[in-house]
């Protein structure tokens, strides 16, 4: 659902999610008569103007009465376009449309602050609005068997709004159906309708745990699942004659995992056959496999399915991403309801398996990492920063283990027992997201708590990121401290879209000044992500997430001051840029030694606010010599897999797919240029910085 209202120098509008595009336009005059436009949108407003101005974007734009299409990406040249009917896509944090009639000019400014669309005249405009966030309308009910699950499963992907190739676009696939265990199989009649026949189907033994590792393949080949008598899973395509045997669990996980990316990434390149093309840098791939790209688009999902398992992919794999998501699931009746939040990420999923953790493997693996990541960060630094630690007596400890990850970028854990490097989901945490939703629009509240006057320092930075901030989002920052248990129980049941907790942690509770408060008295949780930097905060956090929040940092036992100050700020930092919680976190923990006694609790890929840039992105840079530098550069999403982007460096115009990571060589010139005009954190000899910080370094 999208809103929009007129905000005296234009429009602006925004989704449930408070995510929002400003329009600005210095004579705007709404007026009634939209002109058509052929896409899904969600609103529309017409008006008249003779200049817009938008946040950065790349547009396509399509000729309505020949079909010519035009780009206009990154630091190109102004595009020209003569007497026509046009319809511009506008690919922003809202996907915005704009239908207009005459000639017109799109362009950048020089700072590459904002897109501008040029008119010669004050002329009639239509825009067209439509969110990116995807919710589920429908509930499959089923009966708690194998083959109840499999029923769900074939019908989740009754949400994607076409077949073959375009079903890479993340906004060509709708939020699968909820799916809820009971009696009887109750499946609606609208998901009946527009669930579609690809002709492919998956044949597995009679278990929970087949099903679960299967459900993403199964859920993006919108192939039909079936139980049976089998040892191992059989993929059929009857049209084609076709069958592949797979091997039986535990070999079957990254076998299907495999197969997934591999007609994922075939897809995303095949599908600039067909009307949304883009010029993709990683295209030239398909010229090292023997496939016919414009036959395979126009060909059947079964035997594009066929064509793609022909192909040596190995020749191109390694160029391709890395998988962005992987869910470790427990196979249970109870993580049945999970399964469509799962899918809708693109999730690949395995089998949870981990062994235990000594001490000082922990001590290890936290000193390896930050080394790493820290090369000129001497071993006496670390000493030094052995400050007071945010504990007393009686602090939660938590036993963790070492679990067993596979290929992804990000990795969450959906079942028993408290690993290292993941983040910890709970079922509920993925419907926890919607009752945000359903509040009105407004504000991003953001309440930050100090309850310990020693950790001042974290609590006035953290303040002035928050409020810097606010002055491009929609951000209400609430300062608040040494609050009694009654008013920080009041302050997590109030509304609220962040809460950053700085104090004391022990098992008795979050500290108070006269107590301690334990989330499991208060009645509901109505914080929507949160921060408790604390010692030990991890049970209080799980507390929330099973109170009503969606995600939230934690911390494992005690942590130092100065350690807990420097992740605080990164994290902050990090979260109101539009950066998943995990993604944050994983980010401002590499600043500090012990990293590993920070983790992730609820939807780690749950976003707070949205990035000036659509999508967050990070970089990493690398001194080759005083005046030549190389910089890796990656868009960071977990819900959007399939999507391109384009880096912010002059000169390059190709889109890349998310998640790949291209590196450029850059001059002292060209890199203070994109530093100037890109706002995103990159790594430089180990230590994050933010662009604007880092001109200074340099």
């Amino acid at each position: 659902m999208i809103e929009w209202e007129e905000t005296g120098s234009g429009v602006r509008a925004s989704d449930r999610t408070k995510t929002g595009v400003t329009v600005r336009a210095p004579d705007w005059e709404t007026v009634a008569g939209a002109e058509a436009i052929n896409r899904p949108i969600d609103e529309s407003v017409s008006g008249r103007a003779s200049k817009l101005s938008l946040p950065p974007s790349l547009v396509s734009v399509t000729e309505v009465e020949t079909g010519a299409r035009y780009e206009h990406g990154n630091d190109t040249e102004p595009l020209e376009l003569s007497d026509g009917q046009y319809l511009a896509n506008i690919h922003g944090n809202i996907k915005t449309y704009l239908r207009f009639s005459g000639p017109a000019i799109i362009r950048k400014t020089d700072d590459f602050g904002s897109l501008i669309i040029d008119f010669p005249r004050k002329i009639p405009v239509t825009l067209g609005f439509r969110s990116h966030h995807k919710i589920p309308v429908d509930t499959i009910t089923v009966p708690p068997t194998a083959e109840g699950v499999a029923t769900a499963i074939s019908y989740a992907s009754s949400s994607h709004k076409t077949t073959g190739p375009d079903r890479s676009y993340p906004t060509l696939r709708g939020h699968p159906p909820r799916f809820e265990v009971g009696a009887e199989l109750n499946i609606p009649e609208p998901v009946r309708q527009q669930k579609k026949n690809s002709g492919i189907e998956i044949r597995v033994p009679d278990d929970l745990e087949t099903l679960f590792v299967t459900a993403p393949l199964a859920y993006y080949l919108q192939a039909d699942v079936h139980v049976e008598e089998r040892d191992a899973p059989l993929l059929v395509v009857p049209e084609a004659n076709f069958t592949y045997d797979f091997n039986p669990l535990p070999s079957y996980q990254t076998e299907v995992a495999s197969m997934l990316r591999r007609v994922f990434f075939l897809d995303c390149l095949v599908r600039n056959e067909g009307p949304h093309s883009w010029d993709l840098a990683e295209l030239s791939l398909l010229n090292e496999l023997d496939i016919d790209p414009e036959a395979t688009y126009e060909a059947t999902p079964g035997q594009q399915f066929v064509e793609y398992d022909l192909l040596d992919f190995e020749r191109i794999d390694e160029r391709l991403p890395e998988w962005h998501l992987s869910m470790y699931v427990e196979p249970s009746v109870d993580n049945v309801s999970a399964l469509p939040y799962l899918l809708s990420n693109l999730s690949a999923i395995y089998l949870p398996e981990s062994s235990p953790l000594e001490q000082n493997e922990l001590l290890d693996v936290s000193l390896g990492d930050f080394y790493r990541d820290n090369p000129r960060t001497p071993a006496s630094q670390g000493i030094a920063e052995r400050d007071t630690s945010r504990a007393t007596e009686g602090v939660s400890s938590i036993e963790r283990v070492k679990p067993v990850l596979q290929k992804g970028q990000v990795h969450g854990w959906l079942a028993e027992g408290v690993p290292i490097d993941v983040f910890k989901a709970d079922p509920s945490a993925y419907e926890n997201r919607f009752k945000y939703f359903d509040r009105s629009s407004g504000d991003i509240s953001v309440t930050l708590i100090l309850n310990d006057d020693l950790m001042g320092d974290e609590h006035e930075d953290v303040a002035e990121i928050y409020l810097e901030r606010s002055e491009d989002l929609p951000i209400d920052v609430t300062v608040r401290q040494h609050l009694s248990r009654g008013e920080l129980a009041e302050t997590l049941e109030q509304p609220c879209d962040f809460i950053h907790y700085i104090g004391h942690c022990e098992d008795s509770g979050l500290r108070c000044t006269d107590g301690h408060l334990s989330v499991s008295s208060i009645d509901e949780s109505n914080a929507q992500t949160f921060f408790l930097n604390a010692c030990g905060s991890y049970q209080q956090g799980m507390e929330l997430v099973k109170k009503g929040s969606v995600a939230g940092a934690v911390t494992f036992n005690k942590v130092l001051n100065k350690q807990a100050g420097k992740v605080g700020v990164s994290f902050a930092q990090l979260v109101v840029n539009g950066f998943s919680i995990q993604r944050a976190l994983q980010l401002a923990r590499r600043r500090i030694m012990m990293n590993k006694d920070y983790a992730v609790v609820g939807d780690g890929t749950h976003q707070l606010t949205q990035c000036d840039n659509t999508f967050p992105a990070v970089g990493d840079l690398t001194a080759v010599s005083a005046s030549e530098f190389e910089l890796s550069y990656q868009l960071v999403t977990e819900q959007h897999p399939g999507s391109n982007y384009q880096p912010y460096i002059k000169g390059v115009n190709e889109m890349y797919l998310s998640g790949n990571v291209p590196t450029f060589t850059l001059t002292r010139a060209e890199l203070t240029s994109l530093l100037t005009r890109a706002k995103i954190p990159i790594i430089f000899n180990g230590e994050l910085y933010w662009s604007a910080e880092l001109e200074s370094v340099l």
